[in-house]
């Protein structure tokens, strides 16, 4: 009877090591790629404005056009792309977390810094990475980015990053006339 014993009790451990595992996998599986926050963000406030700005003019209905949703029109297989992003409330195996996620402007705006951050590269030649690679990144997709941009969407962020940099120049004049008077 002792090796019976001593045999359930082997058993039983194995068992207990097996179903840790298994939860720990599960764990994995239901909540990887699933945070709502990000670490890496390599897209400036401003950059994410001119995208948002450029793609839906930063109209924060819960809508999808063409299966591209939210104010970044993020398309699913952009969101698996970036990592599959979630609210707190969902899972990336829930049913609607790729809908929630981008009609949730920061779960959005976190999509395409982990997007970027993935795939950013100089799409324009000009050998350094910035706002204007990412929005070709955005549109066109990180394997065609060096592709001519569509006029409209070139002709309305390029007119939003000028602007932007317009508000910052004049930021820091008036910085300047502050601290001198």
């Amino acid at each position: 009877t002792r090796h019976l014993q001593v045999g359930f009790s082997i058993l039983d451990r194995i068992q207990s090591s097996v179903m840790l595992r298994l939860l720990v996998c599960l764990w994995l599986l239901v909540y990887s790629g699933s945070s709502y926050e990000v670490q890496n963000k390599p897209v400036t406030e401003d950059c994410l404005d001119c995208l948002c700005e450029t793609m839906s003019g930063c109209n924060a209905s819960a809508i999808c056009v063409n299966g591209a949703c939210g104010i970044f029109r993020i398309t699913w297989g952009y969101w698996v792309e970036a990592g599959k992003l979630t609210l707190p409330t969902d899972t990336a195996l829930s049913e609607d977390a790729f809908t929630n996620c981008v009609n949730q402007p920061h779960c959005a705006a976190n999509t395409v810094q982990n997007y970027m951050f993935k795939h950013g590269q100089d799409c324009n030649g000009d050998e350094h990475i910035d706002c204007l690679d990412f929005g070709a990144l955005h549109k066109l997709g990180n394997l065609k980015c060096q592709e001519e941009l569509p006029y409209i969407f070139a002709k309305v962020f390029n007119r939003c990053l000028k602007s932007k940099e317009r508000m910052a120049e004049e930021k820091i004049i008036k910085e300047q006339e502050t601290v001198s008077t």
